[in-house]
């Protein structure tokens, strides 16, 4: 494999990183600890909702008390200049700020990989992880660092992790929102969990669809679910089928989530917009 692009946006202009890498992970070990944005391109050089994930970055900053003053337009100069080197037909990029030199943004651009058809059609395994994030509606760098083990550890055919806390609720996946039906109504945690940008977008389309709760399950709950999801920028949405080695339901893709995520990509291809 190539090296993929990686730069940074400095206040005298861009500048290359001093390391090589191949992938979006493989760069976490070499850039600084700060803050992130991830989002993928629709395409080539299209996004979805690129300014929410710029508010959130900056709220993310705020709440770890970095001092980021964004210059929105040269950033998306920035990463358009990159995108268009890059060649890609789609792409999925981070945005990093650095907590100790805000003003210097690390850009990182990879090939786009679509989720795996098999999971598409027939749903991920998901496992739960007893874990939660220290500070989850701040998107750090730290907590890339944090879950990198959990990732490596996942069994075989293991899709994502679950984060469940003490009192057993399932919060969200590794890096993803996660979501169950439970008689009747969209269940998903309404707080003590990132809010996901895709996340976002799913609150705003399931009411048409099923009435939403912000409430998480429970592991308890699980055996009751007739079907399960998770979402992400990158990946959208994405069927969970079984859960800890059990089926949810019948263990097949229920309607609910396949009609969400019919409406979800209809969506994405009205709403995407120039970066």
């Amino acid at each position: 494999m190539s090296p993929i692009p990686t730069v940074i946006l400095t206040p005298d202009g861009v500048v290359p990183t001093p390391y090589a890498v191949e992938s979006l992970p493989e760069a976490v070990p070499y850039e600084p600890s700060g803050v992130y944005t991830v989002a993928r391109t629709f395409h080539g050089d299209r996004a979805l909702l690129l300014d929410a994930h710029l508010d959130r970055l900056e709220e993310s900053a705020r709440l770890v008390h970095i001092p980021l003053d964004l210059d929105r337009a040269r950033l998306r100069a920035a990463l358009r200049d990159l995108l268009h080197e890059a060649k890609f037909p789609d792409a999925k990029f981070r945005i990093t700020v650095p907590r100790d030199q805000p003003e210097c943004l690390y850009l990182a651009v990879e090939p786009y990989q679509p989720v795996p058809q098999d999971v598409q059609e027939g749903g991920a395994h998901v496992i739960t992880l007893p874990m939660v994030r220290a500070n989850p509606v701040a998107k750090t760098t730290d907590w890339m660092t944090t879950r990198r083990p959990a990732y490596e550890s996942l069994p075989p055919g293991a899709y994502e992790g679950i984060l469940v806390n003490g009192r057993g609720r399932l919060l969200e996946g590794l890096s993803s929102n996660f979501y169950a039906v439970l008689d009747g109504a969209l269940h998903t945690a309404g707080d003590s969990v990132l809010e996901g940008i895709t996340r976002r977008a799913i609150l705003t389309l399931a009411p048409s669809i099923i009435p939403v709760k912000l409430e998480p399950l429970t592991v308890d709950d699980l055996p009751r679910a007739s079907e399960a999801m998770l979402t992400s920028s990158g990946r959208g949405v994405v069927p969970v089928t079984a859960i800890d080695g059990q089926p949810v339901a019948d263990g097949a893709v229920g309607p609910v989530v396949a009609a969400l995520r019919e409406r979800y990509n209809q969506w994405t291809d009205t709403h995407a917009e120039p970066i």
